[in-house]
């Protein structure tokens, strides 16, 4: 079991998986609004959206205006709502799984989005001429917990000042670990929902001094 488990983090994880998409369709409900994600294998929680994602996405908190980036967006639920949610923000999505990301660049087309894009790399690569006001993600966690280290502690290098960085984690898995790498990060970080065994964190990246 532990080994299939591994294998599925690598597929989800990988750059190009190797396995035969196999496709499927996920109707569901996202901040009172309806939404279709074609979804297939190798990409995150193809079933259905995933009671952490579904967690992020209802408790998370929007700027009225900016680019917010979905870091990790698998066929990208989280991102595609909160584009949805606000139509005068601009949202950007990446993933390092191409699979995922031809996924959500056709969810963006299949529920009408018209302030949202996606870019394909590994976390904070591709976004060196952007800066954003809200951060949100849910980390691969199996895929090992330096990455998701590495997704807090490098966010603050594309984030302008005041804005916030959400991420949902597990309650069993991180919950003590995390929030120190967010306070070391940012100063400080508090809870801003728990529901299931999940809980989303939320910080705020300190306003510059300028000497």
């Amino acid at each position: 079991m532990t080994e299939r488990r591994n294998q599925e983090a690598e597929h989800y994880f990988a750059a190009t998986p190797k396995s035969e998409a196999k496709f499927g369709m996920v109707h569901t409900r996202l901040r009172g609004e309806p939404f279709k994600f074609l979804t297939a294998s190798s990409v995150f929680s193809k079933k259905q959206v995933d009671s952490g994602t579904r967690l992020l996405i209802e408790a998370m908190q929007l700027p009225k205006t900016g680019i917010v980036l979905d870091v990790g967006c698998g066929y990208g639920a989280v991102g595609i709502a909160a584009a949805t949610s606000n139509p005068q923000l601009h949202v950007v999505m990446t993933d390092v799984n191409m699979r995922a990301v031809q996924l959500a660049r056709k969810n963006i087309k299949i529920n009408n989005v018209v302030n949202a894009e996606v870019r394909y790399g590994y976390l904070y690569e591709p976004l060196n001429d952007l800066a954003f006001s809200c951060v949100l993600s849910n980390p691969p966690v199996s895929a090992g917990m330096e990455k998701v280290k590495a997704l807090i502690t490098e966010a603050p290098q594309v984030m302008t000042d005041k804005a916030t960085f959400q991420m949902v984690i597990r309650s069993k898995i991180g919950a003590k670990t995390l929030p120190l790498v967010f306070n070391e990060t940012f100063g400080k970080c508090k809870i801003l929902a728990i529901k299931s065994g999940y809980r989303v964190l939320i910080a705020t990246k300190q306003q510059s001094i300028k000497s």
